[in-house]
């Protein structure tokens, strides 16, 4: 069922998707606060009983600080965020996409190495290119995690059920589940489009905030084109 906090989901997902990296000073802070949002949505079971609030006030209470935290040290460290998001996402693929490739015959002590190396070095690949393609990065990021909650490959339901299992296990889907494939390349395609008209990055320039860091340095020589 569609509830209003779903539907807003996906369109902060879509948002996300096709226009994050162009407008990338919100793009980082809405992603930070949708992240922080889903850490205070799994720590906040883990103080229940601790504290004399309801259980859904307590949930809803650290859903709201995560979010403005995870938003806050976003839009304060644009530079580190995207560091941050290049080598989550990073992990994120070399743990669930390449490393059950390499491991796949693999097992015990053997396979667990080897998807811990597949993470690490994705991590280490996410962030290098955080830092030298900065706008490359956020495109990918954000049309990646735009499309996971635009086709409701992560919703409510998945944060719920891994704060109560305590495990990442509900937040895995499918990457190549087709709703979430259309979304992804669509979304990447349309942000790297849009970066080709130079007048989008001028108008990006007229939002408050928006001119003191966009995603226009990919270290190629463009840094001053915001």
């Amino acid at each position: 069922m569609l509830t209003p906090l779903n539907g807003g989901l996906v369109l902060a997902g879509l948002a996300l998707a096709f226009v994050g990296a162009a407008v990338s000073v919100y793009a980082v802070t809405l992603t930070g606060l949708l992240v922080g949002a889903g850490a205070g949505y799994l720590f906040a079971p883990n103080v229940v009983g601790l504290v004399a609030v309801d259980g859904a006030v307590l949930t809803a209470g650290a859903v709201a600080v995560g979010g403005l935290i995870g938003g806050f040290l976003a839009y304060a460290g644009l530079s580190f965020a995207v560091l941050g998001i290049g080598g989550v996402v990073g992990g994120f693929a070399g743990r669930f996409a390449v490393g059950p490739v390499y491991a796949a015959d693999a097992a015990g002590i053997e396979g667990t190495a080897l998807l811990v190396g597949a993470t690490l070095a994705g991590v280490a690949v996410g962030a290098l290119f955080g830092f030298v393609l900065t706008r490359t990065t956020l495109v990918v990021a954000s049309a990646l995690i735009g499309a996971a909650f635009a086709s409701r490959s992560l919703t409510p339901a998945s944060f719920e059920a891994a704060a109560a299992e305590t495990t990442v296990e509900p937040l895995l889907f499918d990457l190549s589940a087709p709703t979430f494939l259309a979304v992804f390349v669509l979304g990447t395609l349309s942000q790297l489009g849009l970066f080709k008209f130079g007048y989008v990055t001028k108008l990006v320039g007229l939002l408050p905030g928006a001119r003191r860091w966009t995603a226009d340095d990919d270290r190629d020589g463009d840094a001053d084109a915001a």
